[in-house]
């Protein structure tokens, strides 16, 4: 009996560790919304949540998000793109950390820290347009390892009169 439980560890640990995609999430559902996310890093998955769905129509909504750093953050750099229905409609990259000029508090961490952010989120604009949102973003740090990397799916079905 001892022997067919290691047996099936052990096949559960080669399982896992053959596996090079993370299950999606889902953050919210609702009648008007859904949001999933995913981490698009084969070697790590985070943690994302917003407190009701229903808030994120209204422009700022609370957040959580938690992850534990595998790599130092000396320099850090984003990449997003956002496609809307089909169509990429957004390609942007920017510095966010570098020495002597940091735009995030987390800029200094090291390897091993874990970076957990708790709070407000605003969107800056007045209404999310009804439609399919597929949103890739990616973190490096100064080696051009990868922080982290998300793909998020937002599906608005609301429609603003």
């Amino acid at each position: 009996m001892k022997t067919s439980n290691v047996l099936v560890l052990i096949l559960a640990l080669l399982y896992i560790n053959a596996s090079t995609e993370w299950p999606t999430h889902t953050v919210c559902k609702d009648d008007n919304l859904e949001i999933y996310y995913k981490s698009c890093d084969p070697n790590q998955d985070f943690a994302f949540s917003i407190d009701h769905c229903s808030d994120v129509p209204s422009h700022t909504f609370n957040v959580r998000a938690a992850i534990l750093l595998r790599h130092n953050i000396k320099e850090l750099y984003v990449k997003l793109n956002m496609i809307i229905n089909g169509k990429t409609v957004l390609t942007y990259s920017e510095t966010l950390c570098e020495p002597g000029h940091s735009k995030l508090i987390f800029c200094g961490k090291k390897k091993g820290e874990h970076l957990y952010y708790e709070g407000p989120v605003t969107l800056g604009i007045k209404e999310i347009p009804q439609g399919d949102y597929d949103i890739s973003a990616e973190l490096t740090n100064e080696d051009h390892a990868t922080v982290a990397c998300a793909y998020l799916t937002v599906k608005n079905y609301l429609e603003y009169y």
